[in-house]
């Protein structure tokens, strides 16, 4: 049988090294506001941004003459501005939403998707504009290469600002709330609810506090090998709890 790993643990309370199973007091993580208004909010803007798309298309196009006294690029560049500014503000929504009301880690597709939201609109809100500019037969090779590169390069500054670096998971909050005392490590993008968790078997130092502080560093998710190995755990207890079936 291997030798059980020996982990250096340090409270993230005091900065202190304790031993293991002498962990800080847990705290209950609360959450405020309301995750279905933000997540309107969020849609409304990211229909008004492709709207800003679609209206820059057609300006520098020439599709639609207004201003006339101005040239169709900076009017159509305008317009991505204003397309911009509505994908960031919806994504920070979007994101705020998420940490309040988060998606389960058990749906895999969902979490993914409620969390890249942002980076998915952003790609919508831009790729199409640099497609359709760059396809024209009839704009000019000047009006392709500047709306082009302003164009993705929004593209990147949308993507960046909407990607959620550290998402929440509702799983994490579930632990937080309970106030569960847990272990991640610097690098590590998870907490784990157990010392000896597989997952940590060549990690030297552990950090142990409570859920939430956890998720205050940015490890807003739980490892999948110790949800697993909870949720084992819990069905044993159960079936343990039931009473006894004469027969």
């Amino acid at each position: 049988m291997a030798e059980k790993k020996t982990h250096k643990i340090v409270s993230a309370t005091t900065g202190q090294t304790v031993k293991p199973g002498k962990r800080p007091t847990a705290a209950a993580v609360q959450q405020t506001g309301n995750a279905t208004g933000l997540r309107i909010g969020a849609v409304i803007l990211w229909v008004v941004a492709l709207a800003f798309e679609v209206l820059a298309i057609a300006l520098i196009l020439e599709k639609l003459l207004i201003l006339p006294q101005i040239a169709p690029l900076y009017k159509g560049i305008a317009a991505l501005v204003l397309d911009l500014i509505c994908v960031v503000i919806g994504s920070q929504l979007w994101k705020k939403a998420n940490h309040i009301d988060p998606a389960s880690q058990k749906n895999a597709v969902k979490f993914w998707l409620w969390n890249n939201m942002g980076v998915i609109v952003s790609a919508v809100a831009f790729l199409p504009f640099i497609i359709i500019l760059l396809t024209n037969k009839d704009a000019d090779k000047k009006t392709k290469a500047v709306g082009a590169v302003v164009a993705a390069v929004f593209l990147a500054i949308s993507g960046l600002a909407s990607y959620d670096w550290n998402p929440l998971s509702q799983e994490a909050v579930e632990q937080a709330q309970m106030g569960s005392d847990v272990y991640w490590t610097a690098h590590g993008k998870k907490f784990h609810l157990y010392e000896d968790c597989q997952a940590l078997d060549r990690s030297e130092e552990l950090t142990t506090g409570t859920a939430e502080q956890a998720i205050e560093a940015g490890k807003g998710t739980v490892c999948k090998f110790c949800e697993k190995r909870y949720e084992k755990e819990r069905t044993l207890s159960d079936e343990a709890a039931l009473p006894a079936v004469n027969e």
